[in-house]
């Protein structure tokens, strides 16, 4: 099962502008082939179908753990699409829907994805930069622990040049700050699944890394997490289980050359994580209604009542 907390897996900063194209950008890190669904439906399943777990459990709790985590990377990469199409922080939501015949978002209708608008009122969707929609053949779990893991590797390896291109693209800094964090974690899953097939095998995988080769201390948005020792670290995402991961992600096995250095390790539990933004209500475009004053005040006494 899955424990749900009510933050994200890191701090974002407020974004500086409303950028509905930035948020197209970043949606390819949500719903493209090398995005967090892809990732999250991998492991995932893989984690389900995992055939022995009592027997290879250190494999076992290494997908799950990481699936765990992908769950969340899902929820970042969201809530950043999000952000950019709200634009910058505001607690106060905007006045009634007043008169909207003067076509209030006509600049919309020139945004590179109108659905985000039209149907999804500014929010993230499982669909790739150009909206196409994220789906089940992007899943692979073959019930062979070799191919799988050697999937995911090459997955992580493809997502990292994944993030990379879309983070040259984006100057703001919501989404520059989602690609830096992703870029971090996305490292450690790659070689995690290297060393995986390094004990399976006895393949040095790691030496391919990093993938495509250009190290995190070029990106100033990786520099917090590297500081704190986030490339050295597996959580378990669970406050009991998983621990077991340690045989692969431990036992002196050290940082990636390039990163700083140090003994890589596992964690109990989850990153310290940062607060989810609120987005302003847009009576006008009917988020959350209209008129939503009577459902604000349902809502306040329900909070006073718990």
């Amino acid at each position: 099962m899955f424990l749900r907390v009510d933050k994200l897996q890191a701090e974002l900063p407020a974004p500086k502008r409303k950028d509905p194209n930035a948020a197209a950008a970043l949606q390819e890190l949500l719903g493209g082939k090398y995005g967090e669904m892809s990732t999250l439906g991998n492991y995932m399943f893989q984690s389900f179908n995992f055939r022995s777990k009592s027997k290879l459990r250190p494999f076992y709790s290494l997908v799950a753990s990481i699936t765990a985590e992908e769950l969340g990377h899902v929820e970042l990469v969201s809530n950043g699409v999000a952000m950019l199409n709200n634009g910058p922080d505001n607690d106060g939501d905007e006045a009634d829907g007043g008169d909207i015949s003067g076509a209030p978002f006509e600049a919309m209708k020139d945004i590179r994805s109108f659905a985000s608008f039209a149907s999804n009122g500014g929010g993230a969707m499982p669909v790739n930069s150009n909206s196409m929609s994220w789906n089940a053949d992007m899943v692979t779990t073959t019930g062979n622990v070799v191919v799988d893991l050697l999937h995911n590797f090459h997955l992580e390896c493809g997502a990292r040049l994944h993030k990379l291109r879309v983070y040259e693209t984006l100057t703001d800094p919501t989404g520059r700050a989602v690609c830096g964090y992703l870029l971090v974690r996305g490292s450690v899953h790659a070689h995690a699944y290297a060393l995986a097939l390094k004990q399976i095998t006895g393949v040095e995988l790691e030496k391919f890394l990093p993938t495509p080769n250009i190290n995190l201390d070029k990106i100033p948005e990786c520099q917090q997490y590297l500081a704190e020792g986030s490339h050295r670290r597996l959580y378990t995402f669970s406050p009991a289980d998983y621990k077991d991961m340690a045989g692969i992600w431990g036992n002196g096995e050290m940082a990636l050359p390039g990163d700083p250095v140090g003994q890589l390790e596992v964690v109990d539990g989850m990153p310290e994580g940062g607060k989810i933004h609120q987005l302003t209500g847009i009576p006008s475009a009917f988020t959350p209604d209209y008129a939503p004053e009577e459902m604000f005040e349902i809502a306040t006494k329900l909070y006073k009542k718990a």
